[in-house]
């Protein structure tokens, strides 16, 4: 199951690629769920339950095409964002460092740099902007010490995102600022829609990556995760409450700009899809800070 959220409402996403529809939830369920996309969560069981045995004869009645110009986070107000680093051995590597041994280091971005799938993002004036594809959780159940054999069953779905980061802001001293400095506006990118955990043969073993101006600059598959998602979810509710509707940036595999010889960042111009198999592609363009901001 799809579930995406189109021009601010929850929507359920039929049709195959190149030509969904979205059906409206909250029409389509007689208003019982929705158009809230942070309420839906709350109610993910009972959602999904309908969502599974509604009457698919009535979707047409309340379905239209696709726009992706209307698409927006799939958790777009999340109580908690957590955020993972150095969460792959050969990220961890070129960013100089040995693999974490206990939890990696969490860190959050803040939900005013969310958007959708397709945006342009503006550089900040004298930043170094890098490229960190990962696989995004959207959680759909409240959890507390959550057993690692029980984690999938509190993840809502999966989603693309990027975890957009301006170098020299997130590492100026006296010590580092990753919450600010990877929370510009636009510097989390989300979509295209969510996709329930059951859609996979295997969600722990997912490829992504992306690309600039169609340069392949990053390639890895979950299942290279030091922390699986199950092991996330564990290690993270060992000492928060999880909440339905939370978003965890699960980390980037190798190939980011920073760790590159020399270094490399985003330019005005360029473009940047990046994209998780069995959910789709994100597209950012970048431009200029206008008079220098």
């Amino acid at each position: 199951m799809r579930i995406a959220n189109h021009n601010d409402r929850a929507a359920l996403v039929t049709g195959e690629a190149g030509a969904e529809r979205v059906v409206d939830v909250e029409a389509a369920s007689g208003g019982r769920f929705g158009p809230d996309l942070p309420a839906l969560y709350r109610d993910w069981p009972e959602f999904t339950a309908w969502a599974r045995d509604r009457d698919r004869t009535a979707d047409a009645e309340h379905a239209a095409a696709l726009d992706r110009a209307l698409l927006g986070a799939p958790s777009p107000a999340p109580r908690q964002v957590f955020a993972v680093g150095l969460n792959y051995r050969a990220h961890a590597a070129e960013s100089g460092f040995e693999a974490p041994d206990g939890l990696p280091p969490v860190f959050t971005k803040y939900s005013s740099s969310f958007t959708g799938p397709d945006t342009t993002v503006t550089i900040p004036a004298g930043g170094d902007v890098d490229w960190e594809v990962e696989l995004v959780v959207v959680l759909g159940r409240r959890g507390h010490r959550v057993d690692v054999e029980a984690a999938w069953s509190h993840v809502a779905g999966l989603t693309v995102g990027q975890d957009v980061s301006e170098r020299v802001s997130q590492l100026r001293g006296p010590a580092p600022q990753f919450g600010l400095g990877k929370s510009f506006p636009g510097f989390s990118p989300q979509g295209p829609w969510l996709v329930t955990p059951d859609e996979f043969a295997d969600p722990d073993d997912l490829e992504l990556g992306c690309d600039i101006n169609g340069e392949q600059v990053q390639q890895g598959r979950t299942r290279d995760l030091v922390f699986p998602v199950p092991a996330l979810i564990a290690e993270l509710s060992r000492t928060v409450t999880l909440h339905p509707g939370d978003v965890i940036f699960t980390g980037t595999p190798a190939g980011v700009g920073l760790g590159r010889e020399p270094r490399r960042f985003l330019r005005p111009g360029e473009h940047l899809r990046s994209w998780v198999g069995g959910i789709g592609e994100l597209h950012q363009t970048f431009r200029a800070a206008a008079d220098g901001r």
